[in-house]
């Protein structure tokens, strides 16, 4: 099979979660850098990095890299790519997004347009046809310039990987599955442990605990792009992908999840949205205010995202919010508690510096992943 570098995006600073998922498939990495994990991989690994990687946000095909410091350059050096390798005479190819970074070449619309021109001119080389209809499978470039250095992708993941499929019903600003996915797989969180979730909102952070629990993975009720690929990437390596991971779920398990929210809405929203995920009998969510949180086993987790006053007339409310978080975690003995929170005071108001700090970026909004560790409990009679 064809050897390919795949490039895998991802929230900055959750680089090495993702690296960890890549190697756990057993791919080998090429480079890790800001926001972008680089491995290779044959076609198989195109369906099976896009099923399983719970903290990538697409999988994407490397076609090529050079330095371009004009637009002359530019057009010649993506019409010398071998573009006929990846794109039939039928696809339909366009550059989708262009992004750049500290570079000469700074308009993105004319490096899509210009991109697109010398995409065309080497299709009509190779295929020896003056026009193309287009009424093929799609295949969208993504070019990123950083330091004049221009990278082009094909997309093979469409829709990004953070849309599994459950999430039909959700409240305001909710945090992403792959996001949540990641913060989850950065603590010592297993199964066998208690979660909850004060602030659960659309239900994600005890959803995607579920499916870590049952197994599920991330892409098995979803499509991807590259399924339509039929002459790069055989139809069998995405159903055999799809059938490995119908096989490894396990829903016939005991865990303790607990969701929790003031609003009446948003827990009626995570129902729906953990039915649809397939895991509504496995967690328990109740309309509750954070003051009232209790528990009375010992060594659970919290992991949750609080409000973090983004409008300015809920800022005004954070203090005494965070206080209160504060008040019920100290009642909870021997509980580790993580939140990510853009809310600077976190800790002032909390009443207490966390073990652990961990920047974030959660889209434009910098971030912090506050990490509050208990003991561990103790090992179990063999």
């Amino acid at each position: 099979m064809r050897q390919f570098e795949l490039i895998a995006p991802c929230h900055f600073g959750l680089e090495a979660v993702l690296k960890r998922e890549i190697i756990d498939l057993g791919y080998e990495i090429s480079q890790v850098e800001d926001g972008k994990v680089t491995f290779w991989g044959d076609e198989q690994a195109v369906a099976y990095a896009n099923m399983f990687l719970r903290t990538a946000e697409r999988v994407l095909l490397k076609v090529g890299q050079f330095k371009a410091y004009t637009y002359d350059e530019l057009f010649e050096k993506t019409k010398a790519l071998p573009w006929e390798t990846y794109i039939p005479a039928d696809g339909k190819f366009w550059v989708k997004k262009a992004s750049t970074i500290k570079s000469k070449l700074f308009s993105p619309s004319d490096i899509q347009s210009i991109m697109k021109k010398a995409m065309v001119e080497r299709m009509k080389q190779c295929y020896k046809k003056e026009w193309f209809e287009e009424d093929g499978a799609s295949y969208p470039v993504r070019v990123s310039l950083m330091k004049d250095v221009v990278t082009v992708t094909l997309d093979t993941t469409g829709v990004s990987l953070h849309k599994r499929g459950y999430r039909k019903q959700q409240v305001i600003a909710p945090i992403s599955e792959t996001l949540a996915a990641a913060l989850i797989m950065l603590t010592p969180w297993k199964k066998d442990r208690i979660l909850v979730d004060p602030f659960c909102g659309s239900g994600t952070f005890l959803i995607e605990a579920a499916m870590i629990a049952c197994n599920i993975a991330p892409g098995i009720n979803r499509s991807f792009l590259g399924e339509e690929w039929t002459d790069l990437i055989p139809k069998k390596h995405w159903y055999d992908a799809l059938e490995e991971a119908q096989d490894m779920v396990d829903k016939d398990i005991d865990v303790d999840l607990q969701g929790y929210d003031i609003s009446a809405e948003a827990v009626k929203f995570a129902r729906e949205n953990a039915a649809l995920a397939g895991v509504d009998h496995l967690i328990h969510f109740q309309q509750r205010e954070v003051a009232n949180l209790r528990h009375p086993k010992k060594y659970g987790f919290i992991i949750t995202n609080p409000p973090y006053g983004e409008r300015l007339e809920d800022k005004e409310m954070l203090p005494d919010l965070y206080r209160q978080i504060g008040e019920a975690y100290q009642e909870l003995d021997s509980w580790s508690m993580y939140l990510i929170t853009s809310y600077e005071e976190t800790e002032r108001y909390i009443g207490r510096k966390a073990d652990k700090n961990r920047k974030i970026y959660n889209g434009m909004i910098r971030t912090y992943f506050y990490q509050y560790l208990g003991p561990k409990p103790p090992k179990r009679n063999q």
